[in-house]
């Protein structure tokens, strides 16, 4: 098997479950996906679909009183437990281990960088933490590194804005800041949730074709979380569709987009804007995704899925079967 092709993590039958007063909340409800060494894997859904909880249980950021069940087997590419497999779902949340991990093997680019930056350090004393951390224990180095890992970010005048503050950033600035700390250390994988979101269309393109070049100087692969089809059909190789805390369509980039076969997937395609559609009304997908909590048996999307067959669709849980080869459906009636 080529090294392209190899698994790096592979995610079996994940859950995050909140156990609250009103009853037990279910983010993310027996997900599997498998992402490969150099390879982008997109996860697209609407907002409260799980998809960022999918990308903070992976490195275990969810709250402690969250029920986490499943498997996250990941393939250690460095340190002394190189070419081992460790489960991150069963390492102690203050272990060794994990803080090797977190920022060393998996990093993460957060939705508001506004947000995960600490507002009373500086962007170069936040992204020296990181180097210190994993890479080197020199001060001067771990600023030389910080220095030159701005600067592969495309970051305007690098020396300048390792003394300022994030407020002090623009969004683009900041968001090329956050992706600087990520990748400092040259993880094997990147989930990056939502980075372009806020952006103006231009810095947009510019943090994706960075993404993009990351990916293919240092070989990161990258979890790529959006709701903006548009962004995924340029950066994916595969594709997952998330709804209600499942995967309900996964294939690869191409088939999704030119043999859809879950009704939500063929919704959410048909609400993207075109120049062929010129004049047309758009599509749209009536309701909300439901609350996440004592939902009734059947397929999640029933209530506002058009194709959906009473007495079919709402009887029992749908399974997600493989309805060609690597294309894998959570519908009764696809292909229909």
């Amino acid at each position: 098997m080529s090294e392209e092709h190899e698994v790096l993590l592979q995610i079996k039958q994940l859950k995050t479950h909140f156990h609250l007063d009103e009853g037990i909340l279910k983010a993310v409800d027996g997900i599997d996906l498998t992402i490969k060494k150099k390879r982008t894997l997109g996860i697209v859904g609407e907002s409260g679909c799980g998809k960022s909880v999918t990308s903070q249980a992976i490195l275990r950021l969810v709250p402690e009183f969250a029920k986490l069940e499943g498997e996250l087997l990941l393939h250690r590419t460095k340190g002394n437990q190189k070419g081992e497999q460790v489960d991150l779902a069963q390492l102690p949340l203050r272990s060794k281990a994990l803080r090797e991990i977190r920022g060393g093997e998996i990093a993460m680019i957060f939705q508001e960088p506004m947000k995960a930056f600490s507002p009373i350090h500086t962007i170069g004393n936040q992204l020296m933490e990181s180097i210190l951390l994993h890479q080197s224990d020199n001060r001067k180095e771990a600023r030389h590194i910080a220095l030159g890992t701005l600067r592969k970010v495309g970051m305007s005048n690098p020396e300048q804005r390792l003394n300022e503050y994030p407020h002090q950033l623009s969004g683009g600035m900041r968001q090329r800041a956050m992706i600087a700390m990520a990748v400092s250390s040259n993880p094997s994988l990147l989930i990056a949730d939502e980075p372009t979101t806020a952006l103006d269309v231009t810095v947009q393109a510019q943090v994706l074709d960075l993404l993009n070049e990351l990916k293919e100087t240092v070989g990161t692969s990258i979890v790529f979380i959006t709701h903006d089809l548009g962004v995924i059909a340029e950066m994916s190789d595969e594709v997952a569709v998330m709804y209600l805390g499942k995967v309900v369509e996964y294939t690869d980039v191409d088939t999704l987009f030119h043999g859809a076969q879950h009704p939500y997937t063929e919704a959410l395609l048909g609400s993207i804007p075109s120049i062929s559609r010129s004049g047309a009304r758009l599509d749209t997908i009536e309701g909300t995704v439901p609350f996440p909590m004592n939902l009734p048996s059947g397929c999640g999307f029933y209530s506002r899925c058009k194709k959906a067959v009473d007495g079919v669709c709402n009887v029992a849980d749908i399974p997600l079967v493989e309805v060609s080869e690597g294309h894998y459906v959570r519908c009764l009636l696809a292909g229909q």
